[in-house]
């Protein structure tokens, strides 16, 4: 969800990657669901595993409470938002996380577009 938000918010001024430290083989269904709703076709994508080159590769890497198994890369800057993980809860849940990750995303973004 973060990434495609964030890659629609963004409109092309910043780029975005996801990536998970023990990632699905598909996307949940009910977040699917929940992005459809606001015209985001998350159906084809597949999710990724989190690597240290993948984090190396990103200015700011924002984790989701994985903790000790993100990878850690000197003078890196994180940012953690501690969100549930939408794979065990109803729809209704899923809803509140993709809006919070929706408005976490935008006041990212505001904040990299006066860096």
């Amino acid at each position: 969800m973060s990434q495609a938000l964030f890659t629609r918010a963004g409109a092309g001024a910043h780029e975005a990657r996801s990536a998970g430290t023990s990632p699905a083989e598909r996307v949940h269904p009910a977040v699917v669901a929940a992005m459809r709703e606001v015209d985001v076709d998350l159906s084809c994508n597949v999710p990724a595993k989190l690597t240290t080159e993948l984090a190396q590769w990103a200015d700011l890497v924002v984790t989701m409470g994985c903790g000790d198994e993100c990878p850690v890369i000197p003078g890196k800057r994180y940012i953690d938002w501690e969100l549930p993980d939408p794979k065990d809860i109803p729809i209704e849940e899923v809803r509140e996380v993709r809006d919070d990750i929706d408005r976490r995303v935008r006041e990212l973004l505001q904040f990299l577009n006066t860096q």
